[in-house]
């Protein structure tokens, strides 16, 4: 335990600026944003820039923002360089007339810039109760990472930059990670579940809670990101051009609403590229997980991207490209949804499979943190996902004058209807039993595929019954009536029985009953199962 007066000396704001960040907040030819911290003390601060190896200082003065967080009270500045030339070198130093940092730089892109590359991390939580919050390791990581791509022109986050967003005890540590390289090329952040989570008592982790308006990212970085993104839910969803690409980050909440602002963006965009940054995985690869927050009410503004970041699993996949509940090969068809590994050495635990919808995954079960190197040139992207140690997960190049991705992979395409569980094939499970159309109704071998997901079933003569997700349903052979611990529910056909002896229920009782989504990928022939519990159901052992 510790008391916001003892913070002050540790990493408490003082009147001298820290927490020094370079932001993309206007056009990157000619300007660049800049935020500092300072105590409640400091009422006034600016930022003066000028061309490297010239006299004079131009002046920026700062907005400023009041930051009362669990252990401090603080100020916040934000100043916006502008008017600055194309592809020039700057020194730049923020404060004010007393309290003034040392010298920093950082160099505006050309003009139409068709070249460049960024790196892409996710996953750097890290840290217990116990203060301060040590990114140490994540900080030498990340500058020896970036001696190896000196070229890298940002840094793009998936979210999850901290492992308790609602405590500055987290931000301090997390931003403390980035020292000396925040202060030289811009740090873009997208928000994850741990930015916006909270416990009454930080240090010994009772009352967790999650602020929907993730209050301490919003209120630091108000003034740091474009305050472009659907009017309730600004600073955690905006978006920034960067030479020939667009970027939106997209936030965890209000996803109808940011739906509908990823619509109205990206069509207002005419970039030859357009990526996005959401921390939750759609084509995840994780043996439990589910996309229901996200892809339902956000489908038709995720897919207008050419490629979507994410985070989350802690383990690295890519999908094919998807749009429409349907996987293609060529990029002009989908969307290709990179999920990336921990870049904190923080590895999944989380039994990663192949899933029917990503052409390339790792399960990242290593000691190693993760990152990725996006480099655009003109119309070729390439991705390179990299292990600290150097050895490559995975490679591609999307290749729009051709329309293609490298290496070859073709999504597939069943001549017999696959049934899927959370995107993993029920594989020997379902081999002669597979699910079949049944006067225009899909019905599934119900026992087979409750089973493969490890749930309780029970076979009678003429019936199945299972419990799953704390639901209970009877189903009888020739009935189209479902019995279920929230009564009788009418189907669109009755129970058939067919390969194998197998009772087949239609695919709306089963969604009924439990709680489950069903969709069916009409050029893949694939007939998926989802549900958003993470539950992991195993044999009760008498």
């Amino acid at each position: 335990m510790i008391s916001r007066e003892e913070w002050k000396s540790f990493r408490g704001s003082q009147k001298n600026p820290d927490h020094i960040m370079l932001t993309i907040n206007g056009n990157p030819e000619t300007s660049m944003n800049v935020t500092w911290r300072t105590c409640t003390d400091i009422d006034i601060g600016y930022a003066l820039c000028r061309e490297e190896g010239t006299a004079d200082w131009l002046r920026f003065d700062a907005v400023k923002g009041n930051f009362e967080s669990d252990m401090d009270s603080s100020h916040i500045f934000w100043a916006n360089m502008n008017n600055l030339k194309p592809d020039t070198k700057y020194e730049y130093n923020v404060g004010n007339d007393e309290y003034r940092s040392e010298n920093f730089n950082f160099t505006t892109i050309p003009e139409n810039l068709e070249e460049f590359e960024f790196i892409c991390l996710s996953d750097i939580q890290t840290g217990g109760p116990i203060p301060p919050a040590d990114y140490s390791g994540f900080n030498a990581f990340l500058k020896e990472t970036l001696k190896k791509h000196p070229d890298v022109r940002f840094i793009l986050t998936a979210g999850d930059n901290t492992n308790c967003g609602q405590t500055d005890i987290q931000w301090t540590g997390a931003l403390e990670g980035y020292k000396g390289v925040m202060e030289y090329i811009p740090l873009m952040m997208s928000m994850g579940n741990h930015d916006d989570m909270g416990f009454e008592n930080y240090f010994t982790f009772e009352g967790k809670y999650y602020c929907e308006k993730a209050e301490f990212f919003s209120n630091q970085f108000r003034g740091s990101y474009p305050y472009n993104g659907p009017e309730e839910w600004k600073t955690a969803n905006y978006s920034f051009d960067y030479g020939n690409a667009h970027f939106a980050a997209i936030g965890i909440s209000g996803p109808e609403d940011v739906n509908e602002w990823l619509i109205r963006d990206t069509d207002a965009s005419n970039k030859a590229w357009k990526f996005g940054s959401h921390h939750f995985p759609i084509c995840y690869a994780g043996s439990d997980l589910s996309c229901d927050d996200s892809y339902p009410m956000m489908m038709e503004g995720m897919e207008k991207f050419d490629v979507m970041f994410s985070g989350h699993e802690h383990c690295f996949s890519r999908s094919y490209p998807r749009r429409n509940e349907n996987l293609y090969d060529k990029p002009s068809e989908g969307t290709v949804f990179y999920n990336l590994g921990s870049g904190n050495r923080n590895p999944s635990r989380m039994l990663a499979l192949p899933k029917l919808w990503n052409s390339a995954w790792y399960p990242h079960e290593e000691e190693l943190s993760m990152y990725a190197i996006a480099h655009v040139n003109k119309n070729k992207l390439t991705l390179t996902s990299y292990l600290e140690d150097g050895r490559i997960a995975d490679r591609c190049v999307i290749d729009k004058e051709n329309d293609c991705i490298e290496p070859i992979a073709l999504a597939p395409i069943y001549e017999e209807t696959r049934m899927m569980f959370k995107g993993a094939d029920l594989g020997l499970c379902a081999r002669t039993t597979p699910c079949e159309n049944v006067d225009g109704v899909w019905c599934v071998p119900a026992a087979i595929l409750f089973r493969y997901a490890g749930f309780d079933v029970e076979l009678d003569k003429g019936t199945v019954y299972i419990e799953a997700y704390r639901h209970s349903a009877k189903f009888t052979e020739g009935s189209d009536i479902a019995i279920t611990d929230r009564g009788e529910i009418k189907m669109d056909h009755k129970v058939v029985r067919m390969h194998r002896d197998q009772l087949y229920v239609p695919v709306d009782g089963i969604c009924k009953a439990f709680d489950i989504r069903c969709n069916y990928y009409t050029r893949n022939n694939i007939l998926s199962f989802e549900h958003e519990k993470q539950d992991k159901p195993v044999p009760v052992q008498p």
